[in-house]
């Protein structure tokens, strides 16, 4: 298993697949949950190297059918996160999750990068419309996995977390090879996790206070440093200059970086 991908499991339960979006949050599908809710402690997740970790439900998107899972804090992960990216119609994509060491991992081709699709949960989500080349019949156990797209030689990028496969409309009771997977994009968009405001009380808590203690200042600095570069960031989408994915996609990087600690408000 690709070493950001985890397990998630209840007690002795496996409950299915998710991978890490920072060092501390696990992006996962809602409904391999089971029902569980905010708050819910009685979760682990098993990292690629087998450490097990205590964890809790931080914030579902129900209607998208996805959640956030936090790891507790005396817990300290360091596998690599790879970065976010844009998928595009004809990209080669594979899933490195999966869910047993006996099952095989999918691979295939993006048929579209972002599509609207009416999604279990209710909502009308950014998704990518996958063709998979391994016929399985059944692909369940795979949900919450992260799609990962290559171009050429470039470094792969996670594109999209898996949701749900389509039935096969000429035979009742059989699966289709086509799944769909909600966007990075709509996945950031979901929680305010990714915000500049809860990203603010990361750096600073407190920060709305009208007196800041000398030594928050310096954390105060790195968050108004962050918020010009996202005000930036949107800018030019508004005024068309960038592509509103790229734009998206920059914006995921910037607070990622900054929630793992990379960012310390100075200039390179």
């Amino acid at each position: 298993m690709t070493s950001y991908c985890v397990d998630v499991w209840q007690a002795q339960q496996r409950l299915g697949g998710g991978f890490l979006v920072t060092r501390r949050l696990v992006l996962t599908a809602l409904h391999c949950l089971r029902g569980m809710r905010a708050g819910d402690p009685d979760v682990d997740i098993v990292l690629a190297d087998g450490r097990r970790l205590a964890g809790q439900v931080c914030r579902p998107a129900k209607e998208a059918d996805l959640a956030l899972i936090e790891i507790s804090a005396p817990f300290s992960v360091a596998q690599p996160i790879p970065p976010a990216g844009i998928a595009s119609n004809g990209d080669s994509w594979r899933g490195p999750y999966r869910p047993a060491t006996n099952e095989v991992e999918l691979s295939g081709i993006i048929d579209n990068g972002a599509v609207r699709y009416l999604c279990e949960g209710g909502a009308d989500i950014e998704a990518l419309q996958l063709t998979v080349d391994q016929l399985l019949g059944d692909y369940s156990g795979y949900s919450g996995g992260p799609v990962e797209a290559a171009i050429g030689n470039r470094e792969a990028t996670v594109v999209g977390i898996l949701l749900e496969q389509i039935p096969d409309r000429s035979t009742v009771g059989r699966n289709s090879n086509v799944l769909f997977a909600a966007t990075i994009r709509e996945a950031m968009e979901r929680f305010d996790q990714f915000d500049v405001a809860h990203l603010m009380d990361v750096l600073c808590p407190g920060h709305t206070q009208q007196e800041e203690s000398t030594d928050v200042r310096p954390l105060r600095a790195a968050a108004d440093r962050v918020d010009v570069v996202l005000q930036t960031f949107q800018q030019l989408s508004d005024q068309k200059v960038m592509d509103p994915a790229r734009v998206s996609e920059l914006r995921y990087l910037a607070l990622k970086h900054v929630m793992e600690g990379d960012w310390d408000g100075t200039t390179a």
